[in-house]
């Protein structure tokens, strides 16, 4: 009779087992299809390079990104390219003269549907994606912008 007893223990340890593993492949397909856990981890810690994120439509954004190479690439501490026309009154001319400014915008302050600070951009979307120098005029602006709210 103890030897029953062991054969069916031993085959619900088996089963149990084989459960396990099963569930671990599973959560680990799924975690590498969806580019892993979102986890965030201050920036302070991570001190993370800004990136541009040049996308299909032409629009560029930069920000800190994660998950590059998951469906959906996360971006946050966004900034983005705010080009306008304005007007300027040239000497000797009646017309003012349209002159083209840029300027670098924070995602979330002058949009009127005011977005949070993060977007997951879908990966067929971007055309490619650069890390930004410490030296680059883009993050030197980001650096005074957020010099300028404290």
């Amino acid at each position: 009779m103890p030897e029953k007893s062991n054969s069916k223990k031993k085959t619900i340890l088996a089963v149990v087992v084989l459960a396990v593993i099963a569930v671990v492949l599973l959560l680990g397909y799924y975690l590498w299809q969806n580019g892993g856990p979102n986890w965030k981890v201050p920036t302070i810690l991570t001190k993370a390079p800004y990136q541009a994120v040049f996308l299909t439509n032409g629009q560029v954004y930069f920000g800190r990104a994660s998950n590059i190479n998951a469906n959906y690439v996360n971006l946050r501490d966004v900034y983005y390219l705010q080009v306008s026309q304005v007007l300027q009154p040239v000497d000797g001319r009646k017309e003012p003269q349209p002159q083209t400014a840029v300027n670098l915008a924070k995602l979330g302050i002058s949009e009127l549907h005011k977005p949070k600070d993060e977007m997951k951009i879908n990966r067929a979307q971007i055309m490619f994606i650069e890390d930004l120098d410490d030296a680059s005029q883009v993050v030197k602006a980001i650096e005074e912008y957020q010099e300028s709210l404290k």
